[in-house]
């Protein structure tokens, strides 16, 4: 199966398909190259793409850019070359899947998140690539919350914004580092929010403002990788349903931050 041919059944999973051209497309190599092998990932680190190269992926495909940029606009600086000579070394044709696995009817990182998650409620993909909500069957604090988090996505540290041990029932994802955090924290129905990446004086601060005011707000910051990997994960286990002649390999990005206590 070529890897354009792939990319197609993975688009038409979307109910939108009017993006910005330069964002889910073939960011190097071959899209006709023929495929075997398939590596996914989310963040395109040289080392997810030393693992996969070595791994004989024929095809890399990424959540996130690979050079910095939204849109992959490539410069000649120094380290965007050294990685672009990397990229070609490695004879992988590289495809960015963003926009699209946000525009599903049910999210589908959202969808491998709540997975992996593992919380005990309902769940309401409300709006695709911005807000899935959990309504716990039995209420947990923020650090309880936290803690499974960490425990269930492997994360090393989760920041806590806001009321600490107050009792919640709803959970509100937003991964990745979508719009609209202020607006959702505002509304009186919120309680804990998880995110990815935010702005501290403006979104930190508000739910930090109300846990010292007595409201039941929480922001839950886990980092942009940690907040979507496990939809990715999902994805890579989806290419594989849907193309069970490919042979189909995640490969962990990690967390972006290392910590003193990192080996």
């Amino acid at each position: 199966m070529k890897a354009n041919e792939i990319m197609e059944r993975l688009f038409s999973l979307s109910l939108d398909r009017e993006f910005n051209p330069n964002g889910d497309c073939c960011k190097a190599g071959d899209p006709e190259k023929e495929v075997k092998k398939v590596a996914v990932t989310t963040f395109p680190s040289t080392d997810t793409i030393k693992v996969a190269a070595a791994w004989g992926a024929d095809m890399l495909l990424v959540h996130e850019p690979l050079y910095y940029d939204h849109l992959d606009a490539y410069s000649t600086k120094k380290l965007q070359s050294e990685k672009r000579e990397l990229i070609e070394q490695s004879g992988m044709t590289i495809y960015r899947f963003h926009d699209h696995p946000h525009a599903c009817a049910e999210d589908l990182i959202a969808v491998g998140m709540v997975k992996k998650m593992a919380f005990d409620g309902k769940v309401e993909y409300i709006t695709p690539g911005v807000n899935t909500r959990i309504t716990l069957n039995k209420p947990m604090t923020a650090v309880q919350v936290a803690k499974q988090l960490e425990k269930n996505l492997n994360l090393s540290h989760i920041r806590i914004c806001g009321a600490r041990d107050l009792p919640a029932t709803v959970i509100t994802g937003m991964f990745g580092a979508p719009d609209g955090v202020l607006d959702l924290l505002q509304s009186e129905d919120t309680q804990v929010i998880i995110v990815g990446e935010t702005c501290e004086w403006m979104m930190a601060e508000y739910a930090r403002d109300a846990g010292l005011m007595g409201h039941n707000k929480t922001l839950l910051i886990l980092g942009h990788a940690g907040s979507e990997e496990a939809g990715m994960v999902y994805i890579s286990e989806l290419v594989s349903e849907m193309m069970p002649e490919l042979e189909v390999k995640y490969i962990p990005c990690g967390e972006v931050y290392t910590y003193t206590d990192s080996e």
